[in-house]
């Protein structure tokens, strides 16, 4: 059965390097990602002329599950998803490079939350005022830095304690803007958090026009592996 993999790009004739500088955006992945949770962002992302710049603890591919709750199930089932591949190691990125951040869902977060080095790249997007977007369990990141305290946030309901226990503020709403930052509960809610993200986005890049060398480095896409 044919799996797809999202892989950083080559340059090749048929796919040229942009000649217009691109602002890059961060979206922060590990093993069990969701699925969903990831590449919704990943290509309405590049539909509004960013580049999406996938990091994980490693360079390397990870596996994305798929998460749903089942009828006659009080709990989240996983089934294995597609892989993605990591542009950048966390330890690799500097954040002042990148004009926004996004964290995914899965049960990525509860582990990889721990990481120093995304530790300190989500204090600088908090920091800053960049726009950040979180979604389902992307929550428990920075809830472990200490990033969201007064923050309202919308998040999946069994990570509500998680935002709480660190002061942050739960919202059960498809989207919540809290200045900088844009949450949604689970993948159900896209449609509602990401466009306004996309705006804060958006907006950011009119006020800081991407630098030149912002058309090196990596491209991401989809391709088949």
């Amino acid at each position: 059965m044919m799996r797809a993999v999202l892989r950083p790009a080559t340059t090749t004739p048929s796919d040229p390097m942009p000649t217009t500088p691109t602002h890059r955006v961060l979206i922060v992945v590990g093993d069990a990602t969701e699925t969903v949770d990831t590449l919704y962002p990943f290509y309405r992302l590049q539909e509004a002329g960013f580049r999406p710049v996938v990091a994980g603890p490693e360079r390397r591919t990870f596996q994305m599950v798929m998460h749903e709750v089942r009828p006659g199930w009080t709990i989240t089932r996983e089934w294995e998803g597609y892989q993605i591949t990591a542009d950048l190691a966390f330890s690799e990125i500097d954040p002042t490079d990148y004009l926004g951040i996004f964290f995914s869902g899965g049960r990525a977060p509860e582990y990889i939350r721990y990481d120093e080095d995304l530790v300190r790249i989500t204090r600088h997007f908090f920091e800053t005022g960049k726009p950040i977007a979180s979604v389902c369990h992307g929550v428990e990141i920075p809830a472990y830095a200490d990033c969201v305290r007064g923050r309202r946030m919308a998040t999946v309901p069994k990570c509500r304690f998680d935002l709480e226990a660190v002061g942050g503020i739960f919202v059960n709403e498809p989207c919540v803007v809290d200045g900088n930052l844009v949450s949604g509960r689970t993948f159900h809610d896209h449609g509602h958090y990401v466009g306004p993200w996309i705006r804060l986005l958006e907006e950011a890049a009119a006020r800081h026009p991407a630098a030149a060398g912002a058309t090196s480095g990596v491209t991401s896409r989809a391709g088949r592996g």
